[in-house]
């Protein structure tokens, strides 16, 4: 998937070459006007552009078999926008349904579609119409995310294979003791830290503290120690660079690192990423008491509603504990038939005296 994030100055990007001029007018309002960040204005450029590669084959102005980054947008006019109708939207969506998006990303490209057509329409009155309006896919169901359990974690750490094992032991480290994203973790620079915390830039450029443990601190003074000796350090801000050239590390490679440690350890191929050590961060802190709110902090979540996904996980383990009980499937045992006891004579009945039986 093509970007124009630049990894080492995530703030900036390349202009828009390949979308219609409307597109391009939209991104930059997201950018300029909403202060959307770079991340967020990707996620719309990508899909607007499948969009109207999808309605370059719908309008027939291309052969269907021709390869997505070879149909030309830029000569998409406003007039061709204007054409577009509620069931070319519904279309698409069918289209993307059965591409293999799933609910979520069905949902993601008609937020994206839903925002550019409201621009046309009310903010530079392009359009009499939006063919968006009333379209609705309802909330997609919140998988529980999928994560590592401390066993696991413990068991990562202890296998790693590297040629750069300071490096890479540290990443995972702070991985699945501070709970940062990917793209967070790839713009770390040197500066970042002062004592015992890190500065993080998350989503919309907000930044936020988060304090490190011995475990995380002693993995960064180690790996710095060997950092200090590389002989051709490139980026000397960023803190994860490459043994071999000397640069700051990209999101992919650091994806590689961690794919090759899960490896090492036995346990690729069970869906686990740099996201799922996120997730083991957050999950192993809840379970071990962390207030609800000061989880949200760490992870930096702008609504503690997301951070309560983690309290289903632990409700998932309290019904599989259940669950796991030996008299979980004992099957309901019928009432043997037994000869008929002499009645209790207090049984339902008043005492003589007239009080209830005690």
């Amino acid at each position: 998937m093509s970007s124009y994030i630049d990894v080492v100055h995530p703030e900036r990007h390349a202009p828009y070459l390949d979308i219609p001029d409307d597109v391009v007018d939209y991104l930059h309002y997201l950018d300029f006007v909403k202060l959307r960040s770079p991340r967020t204005v990707n996620g719309y450029y990508l899909d607007l552009r499948g969009f109207f590669r999808y309605m370059m084959q719908r309008w027939q102005r291309v052969a269907d078999d021709t390869p997505p980054e070879e149909i030309d947008l830029t000569g998409i006019t406003t007039a061709d926008i204007r054409t577009i109708t509620k069931h070319d939207i519904f279309d698409f969506l069918d289209h993307a349904r059965s591409a293999d998006n799933g609910p979520k990303a069905r949902a993601r490209k008609l937020s994206a579609l839903k925002g550019f057509f409201n621009y046309m329409c009310t903010q530079v009155n392009r359009l009499p119409a939006n063919p968006t309006e009333n379209i609705s896919l309802g909330s997609p169901a919140r998988a529980l995310p999928k994560y590592l359990t401390r066993d696991e974690a413990v068991t990562l750490l202890s296998n790693i294979q590297s040629d750069f094992y300071e490096r890479d032991y540290c990443i995972l480290t702070l991985f699945l003791n501070c709970g940062m994203r990917l793209a967070e973790l790839v713009t770390i620079d040197m500066g970042d830290f002062r004592d015992d915390t890190i500065r993080i830039v998350g989503k919309g450029s907000k930044e936020r503290l988060v304090y490190l443990n011995d475990a995380s601190l002693d993995a960064l003074q180690r790996y710095k120690k060997v950092r200090t000796s590389l002989p051709n350090l490139v980026d000397r801000d960023a803190l994860f660079v490459s043994k071999r050239t000397g640069k700051r590390l990209s999101a992919r490679r650091i994806e590689q690192i961690v794919a090759r440690c899960l490896q090492s350890a036995g346990l690729s191929g069970r869906g686990f990423s740099p996201h799922k050590l996120r997730h083991t961060a957050a999950t192993l802190m809840y379970q071990g008491g962390v207030d609800m709110l000061a989880l949200k902090e760490i992870l930096g979540h702008e609504n503690v509603s997301t951070t309560q996904i983690y309290t289903h996980i632990n409700r998932e383990q309290l019904k599989k504990a259940v669950a796991a009980s030996p008299l979980a499937t004992q099957k309901y045992v019928e009432q043997k038939p037994s000869a008929p006891d002499a009645p209790d004579p207090h049984d339902g009945e008043d005492s003589p005296d007239g009080s209830e039986s005690r």
